[in-house]
């Protein structure tokens, strides 16, 4: 019995992949990746309901900087999926060649996204990976040049499929016929494919080069403000925000709230002078209870020091310039 490692997302396409090779006796296992624009719910839920094992790696810090230079470039928002795409054979491919499968696969369709799954895309993925013949896409497989795992009787070519497009109608019927129910629907799970999180992220890149993953997941809390070329505000919407905005906040940034007034936790990152920390308070007051009032008091903490601020509330129409 053949081994093989596959790439699994939890989306339809993915899944099947690994249906088809576990259907014509293929020993599967999969793997999914945790970054901070994506992680393995999805694919937890589909490794579960199809009966197959699955690797979960981190790989954050090492995608955050393939993400900062693609060598291939973004999609149409910050994605950058042929880098993504051969990261992730890569990583998957050092373990499978440390215990022991014989081949790698993912479920890509031919066509489906016409920058990063036509045939070129397809071959520099594979190529860039440092694997190009150890990897099979059983979905388009009969459409694309045989492999050496089906010349070698790995698996069965004529079992394998011919699906081409962006229509998932085949996807669907061969979802009824294998019994795959309550699957997600297509698109989403990578925040790098939206635009309004991708501006965002641009901006950070932008003005921080040299930002981690704490920094993203910063971005990814709450209402998100660049008040200066060097100074970024996040403020939370709800209590949750607030809380996940504390336990993100590191020991060089100040955090924000109003003294007298419930509303929401700031937190202020960079370098920024006293023009910039006012114009901070203003906004997270502009937010809170006391908007309506003349001026609230609002306090900093940060730097093991706490003082406050006397401010005019900022009205949440005026703070909309410095809004990302």
């Amino acid at each position: 019995m053949s081994r093989a490692l596959g790439l699994l997302s939890g989306g339809l396409d993915s899944t099947l992949a690994a249906m088809c090779l576990k259907r014509q006796g293929v020993d599967v296992t999969a793997i999914a990746f945790v970054t901070p624009f994506f992680g393995a719910g999805k694919a937890r839920r589909a490794a579960e309901k199809i009966g197959i094992p699955l690797l979960v790696r981190d790989i954050g810090d090492l995608h955050l900087e393939m993400v900062k230079h693609p060598r291939y470039g973004y999609g149409k928002n910050m994605n950058p999926c042929i880098d993504c795409h051969a990261m992730m054979f890569r990583i998957a491919g050092d373990i499978m060649l440390a215990e022991g499968f014989d081949f790698l696969f993912s479920g890509e369709v031919l066509g489906q996204r016409p920058m990063s799954q036509n045939l070129s895309a397809l071959r520099a993925v594979a190529n860039y990976s440092g694997h190009p013949d150890r990897i099979l896409r059983p979905m388009s497989a009969r459409l694309l040049p045989a492999t050496p795992m089906e010349e070698q009787g790995l698996v069965d070519r004529e079992r394998l499929l011919d699906i081409q497009g962006r229509t998932r109608r085949r996807q669907e019927a061969f979802a009824r016929e294998w019994g795959l129910t309550d699957y997600p629907s297509s698109g989403g799970g990578c925040l790098l494919t939206e635009k309004h999180f991708s501006d965002r992220l641009r901006d950070l890149l932008t003005h921080e080069p040299g930002c981690t993953t704490r920094d993203v997941e910063l971005l990814k809390t709450g209402r998100q403000f660049r008040l200066s070329p060097h100074a970024r505000l996040a403020v939370g919407r709800n209590q949750a925000d607030n809380e996940a905005l504390r336990t993100l906040a590191g020991s060089d940034d100040l955090l924000l709230r109003c003294i007298g007034f419930s509303g929401p936790l700031g937190v202020l990152s960079g370098m920024a002078d006293e023009s910039t920390i006012a114009s901070a308070a203003a906004v997270v007051a502009g937010y809170g209870k006391g908007s309506g009032e003349a001026a609230v008091e609002v306090l900093i903490a940060g730097a093991g020091a706490e003082r406050a601020v006397r401010v005019p509330p900022c009205p949440p129409e005026q703070s909309r310039h410095w809004l990302l």
